[in-house]
């Protein structure tokens, strides 16, 4: 069933998509997942597909379209079961360019938006730290000003693209005497800036194929121009690209979790056991049927929600409810398959068990469930 919001265009889009997938990812993605990145060529050919500019204005190459391209865009890659190569993409396409679209300047777009649209620039946000995850006003690092320009320290922790990326956008303490929430701001951080230290790559459960650092700031020395949209206002410019953030996390939930349904058919239709078939057995085309009709509820939420989004509505309750209940649902339906593969599932051959692997995190990163949850609740009273 698809959305009422999914267009001819949108269609299309996928369909663009699945072929990339089929033709590129997954005969790689094995290469991929043994070396721990993707290879900078496959991320330049998702540019000149057009893949890196759906949500970036034309003048820069992009095909300036709305959430429901990004969620399309997002559940369709999602379908690969190389969760490390979509998130890959994914932070670079609507968690951390989406700051430079916002909030950049004129010039800043000019220098980096053409570059990023085409792959030769890919781009990591820099939140996280040792001891500020979902609660963001608990971060350390800080920016001085310095003469004409601007002095980093600190560290941050889980970046994706932290590694191989280019460009971070990094969010700093610029005034430490008042409330994080109105002392922050953001900053465009080139890698290879002297002081900025990538001081380890992050061994991690799953996601093998997308490279995760810790990086380290010291004095590190960024011009005037470095500062990103409003001094002060970073904290603001962090919680509105979560909510475009986790409803795009949401979208790649439901395209997991479609793809290990379909996985999971081909293999209970075909696997003989007790005189038939697995797909013989009541109890196992009942669950398979509750979990599609789970993640069916959940697609459409995601994309009535991107519709909202795509009207300028407020849809802050429905974008945490898809991220808190597709990140449960995602590891629900992975597990149930893979328990349907019987041990085949916990072999390292079988795209189910990575695929359950790297779903762990789904109810983490982004916005831990129980923070999600809050963000309804807050929203359920008068």
């Amino acid at each position: 069933m698809d959305p009422i919001h999914l267009s001819d265009e949108l269609r299309l889009l996928q369909r663009q998509v699945r072929r990339f997938v089929d033709d590129t990812v997954i005969p790689n993605g094995a290469a991929w997942e043994a070396a721990g990145m993707i290879p900078r060529e496959v991320l330049r050919r998702m540019g000149a597909l057009g893949f890196f500019g759906i949500r970036c204005p034309e003048a820069y190459g992009g095909s300036a379209m709305n959430a429901l391209a990004s969620v399309a865009f997002a559940e369709e890659l999602a379908r690969c079961t190389y969760g490390g190569f979509t998130i890959t993409a994914l932070v670079h396409t609507d968690m951390a360019t989406p700051h430079i679209v916002r909030a950049g300047s004129d010039d800043q777009k000019r220098r980096y938006l053409p570059a990023i649209v085409k792959g030769d620039i890919i781009t990591a946000i820099a939140v996280t730290e040792p001891d500020a995850g979902s609660d963001v006003q608990g971060l350390r690092t800080t920016a001085r000003r310095d003469g004409n320009g601007w002095v980093l320290n600190g560290a941050k922790r889980f970046i994706t693209n932290g590694v191989h990326g280019d460009l971070y956008i990094v969010a700093a303490r610029t005034d430490t005497s008042v409330k994080p929430s109105r002392g922050m701001s953001m900053f465009l951080v080139e890698r290879r800036t002297p002081g900025v230290t990538v001081a380890r790559k992050l061994d991690k459960m799953g996601w093998l194929c997308s490279d995760t650092a810790e990086i380290v700031f010291e004095e590190a020395r960024l011009p005037a121009d470095a500062l990103l949209g409003e001094e002060g206002k970073g904290f603001y410019a962090v919680m509105d690209n979560f909510q475009n953030e986790r409803l795009v996390a949401a979208a790649l939930y439901v395209g997991e979790a479609a793809k290990a349904i379909e996985i999971t058919l081909d293999y209970v239709t075909t696997r003989k056991a007790f005189g038939g078939t697995l797909w013989d057995k009541q109890v196992v085309r009942q669950r398979l049927a509750m979990l599609e009709s789970q993640v069916e509820a959940l697609r459409h939420l995601v994309y009535h929600t991107a519709f909202m989004d795509s009207q300028g509505l407020d849809c802050v309750k429905e974008v945490s409810m898809a991220k808190a209940w597709g990140g449960e649902l995602v590891n629900e339906v992975i597990h149930g398959c893979l328990q349907f593969h019987g041990g085949m599932g916990i072999m390292r051959e079988s795209a189910i068990e990575r695929m359950a692997r790297d779903a762990r995190v789904h109810t983490i990163g982004g916005g831990a469930t129980e923070v999600m949850l809050e963000e309804v609740a807050k929203r359920m009273l008068p």
